[in-house]
């Protein structure tokens, strides 16, 4: 985490630092940029830069945790859901609230599997551990697999399909409109496969 004396900054040269960070990490990959790079945008001495951060990881550790509460930001908490096709409905517009500020913000995009990957157990896995607890209470999401595999699984399929469509939307892909993701066209096949049980009893919802 950032030194003491990082966090004394103003709150506007705080975020000056970490956006210039985000910007290299983001062109050059979490693993790949270069710390003389990033301190010469960010523009600081790297005496300074040791004074505010403990080494090259734990600069790349504050990005991604930004990214993070950003990614958490634009979901919102997950409120239980009253019925199935309720609990759909409230699913979609998370999705489309996610597609969306990755689609405003291409450095959090670019950063977001690896800001994931730093947070298996944190966050953003109880994030979906709600939606899959809601899910099995209305039956909607198969009881039949371990149920830290099942979140895992489903958070792994809702980021991949985000990747998907926005891909697909920067590239101008005719059939790739804005609602994609909040529509459901890709995104509930996907998660209808993961969550039935080999039945079929759990996954339905009745309406789509």
């Amino acid at each position: 985490m950032p030194l003491p004396r990082f966090e004394r900054l103003p709150a506007d040269r705080r975020e000056s630092i970490l956006g210039a960070a985000r910007e290299q990490f983001a062109a050059h990959g979490a693993e790949s940029a270069s710390y003389n790079k990033i301190i010469e945008a960010a523009g600081i001495s790297k005496t300074a830069a040791y004074h505010y951060f403990d080494g090259r990881e734990d600069l790349l550790a504050a990005v991604l945790d930004g990214v993070l509460d950003r990614l958490l930001a634009a979901l919102g908490p997950w409120r239980p859901a009253g019925d199935p096709a309720e609990f759909w409905a409230r699913l979609g517009e998370g999705a489309a609230a996610l597609a969306d500020h990755l689609r405003r913000h291409a450095d959090d995009l670019a950063l977001a599997d690896a800001a994931i990957d730093r947070a298996a157990d944190g966050p953003w896995t109880g994030w979906f551990d709600a939606v899959v607890s809601d899910g099995q209470r209305l039956g909607v999401v198969r009881t039949d697999v371990d149920r830290g595999l099942l979140v895992a699984a489903t958070a792994a399929v809702v980021r991949a399909a985000d990747a998907w469509a926005l891909a697909r939307m920067r590239g101008g892909a005719a059939d790739a409109p804005a609602s994609e993701l909040s529509d459901g066209r890709q995104l509930w096949p996907l998660l209808r496969g993961l969550w039935a049980s080999d039945d079929g009893t759990a996954a339905g919802d009745g309406t789509r």
